[in-house]
């Protein structure tokens, strides 16, 4: 084992260069201490979570890359919470903190095992905690600033800690103000914030129900479990079957990345070994596990695209059949949101379109069965993978393929969802 990880070892995509300096803090303190003294000095800093949501490029990374370790999970409030912590609909207000390292699907097990709602929808979600509120992250009805009371941060910038409020945070459409921090404009990164915020997430406190059931409020949901939508059944239960719809999209990590030495200690052991035994489950199809090498559609930054947000005039020259939902754009006006993947498939870039290792632009093969390095997923066009020993240029090569023939075919310039390190002006 290399005495530095690179980030191959520490993405779920499985592709990045070497890091200068890994560390690895276990304490609040050193935490706070490991990010000032790379400010201080100059250097790049990358604080990385989980590493789902990050695209790096094969150079050498220069600088200092920060992993929190603390991953304590604690009840702020009383095991029968008082009775003036009651929501409007009678149930019982819980406030769960949890530190910025925890693995966000281990946070959302555990909460579901001391009988509290709120983050079941978010089952399967890759990543940590801290991330979790950067990007506001979202799925099967639920987001999580639906259920957070506040965030702890470190000021990079003032040089203090602060608590920042649901309010404080600005959430939208899978952004912060954290994330804000870090772009002049979508996928435009600032010059003095950027790949980490100006707030770095410390902890992060959450507002929950206790109660064993959970609201179904996704249709897809819904259908899967054969119930109507917004009927209450057991939390257990939606997050059984959101990992199982989740598997069926190749939407979910691959479990055996906890085996890589950088990976262990990282997500409960508990944890991991329920992952890899659901993952051997005939319904997670695309995925098989063989020796020494693990061939996935799980190999990837998962949804790779934000859907678009465009102006009703924007929105008016999309085909008829073009999906549609009422939205708010950044200035605050009236938006359409429409389906990236909707526009990926009908540009002609279907599951399983795939490039080659070292392929142009021009030189694609649209071939499931292709042996292309970089591909989409084949069960879902908004991943981009890395379906065997693809380099980081193979997954940039991909993504220009596909933003240049959406923009051709409809006009609309997809930005990439994942923090996108050394490489932005290749997309």
């Amino acid at each position: 084992m290399s005495d530095q990880p690179t980030f191959a070892d520490i993405t779920t995509i499985g592709v990045g260069g070497t890091i200068a300096r890994f560390i690895e803090p276990t304490s609040r303190v050193a935490f706070i201490e490991a990010v000032e003294d790379a400010d201080e000095k100059g250097l790049r800093l990358c604080v990385i979570g989980g590493g789902s949501n990050m695209l790096v490029s094969d150079n050498p990374f220069d600088g200092v890359v920060v992993r929190d370790a603390r991953r304590t999970i604690s009840v702020q409030d009383e095991a029968a919470p008082a009775e003036d912590g009651i929501d409007a609909s009678g149930a019982h207000i819980v406030h769960v903190n949890a530190e910025a390292g925890c693995n966000w699907d281990d946070f959302v097990s555990h909460t579901i095992s001391l009988g509290l709602e709120g983050v079941e929808g978010l089952s399967g979600v890759p990543g940590t905690v801290g991330a979790s509120v950067v990007q506001n992250i979202g799925a099967y009805g639920q987001e999580v600033s639906q259920s957070v009371e506040s965030v702890e941060v470190w000021d990079r910038k003032n040089k203090v800690t602060r608590e920042l409020s649901c309010e404080e945070m600005k959430f939208g459409y899978r952004t912060s103000l954290l994330k804000q921090s870090m772009y002049d404009s979508p996928g435009v990164p600032k010059s003095e914030f950027f790949p980490t915020p100006r707030y770095v997430v410390l902890s992060v406190t959450f507002c929950l129900k206790h109660s064993k059931t959970g609201v179904v409020s996704h249709s897809q949901l819904a259908h899967a479990l054969n119930v109507n939508l917004y009927d209450r059944i057991d939390t257990s239960v939606i997050r059984r079957e959101v990992l199982r719809v989740r598997a069926s999209k190749g939407m979910l990590e691959d479990a055996y990345r906890y085996e890589n030495p950088w990976m262990r200690r990282v997500k409960n052991a508990d944890c991991v070994r329920e992952a890899i035994r659901l993952q051997s489950e005939d319904y997670l199809t695309g995925v098989w596990h063989d020796g020494d090498d693990t061939y996935s559609d799980r190999h990837s930054c998962g949804s790779f695209f934000m859907n678009p947000i465009l102006s009703v005039e924007e929105a008016d020259k999309l085909p008829d059949n073009a999906p549609r939902f009422d939205a708010t754009l950044p200035d605050g006006s009236f938006g359409v949101k429409t389906s990236a993947a909707w526009l990926i498939d009908n540009a002609g870039f279907h599951k399983g379109f795939q490039i080659g290792d070292g392929a142009n632009c021009d030189s694609v093969d649209e071939n499931s069965d292709g042996d292309g390095a970089a591909g989409l997923s084949s069960l879902h066009t908004l991943a981009l993978t890395n379906r065997h020993n693809a380099r980081a240029v193979d997954i940039f090569r991909l993504a220009r393929v596909i933003i240049d023939g959406v923009n051709h075919s409809f006009g609309v310039k997809l930005v990439p969802e994942p923090v996108v390190i050394d490489a932005f002006n290749e997309l």
